[in-house]
């Protein structure tokens, strides 16, 4: 019995074949064009992106740490907070 220690080789990814390589050719010569044809376009709305870019950042980076609900033990802020500040057991006086 033979047995090939390699087994069958698989095709490439979308990204490791030639047809990738030509989308990306072909999307940098649109880009280019696109930018040196319509420049007083962009650069007149590059402040607003900018401004846009603020809350689009503001929203997506808050995605990756769980919200700003009730946190739970740990050493963040109120953890060392004041023993006073907690309601009394008792009734009203």
């Amino acid at each position: 019995m033979n047995h090939d220690p390699g087994g069958p080789e698989t095709p490439p990814g979308f990204w490791g074949s030639r047809y990738a390589i030509g989308l990306i050719v072909i999307g940098a010569v649109a880009g280019y064009f696109l930018l040196t044809e319509h420049r007083a376009h962009f650069f007149g709305a590059l402040p607003y992106l900018l401004l846009l870019a603020c809350p689009l950042m503001h929203v997506f980076m808050h995605l990756g740490h769980g919200g700003h609900g009730p946190h739970h033990g740990g050493n963040g802020p109120g953890a060392g907070a004041d023993k006073s500040e907690q309601p009394r057991q008792g009734g009203p006086s």
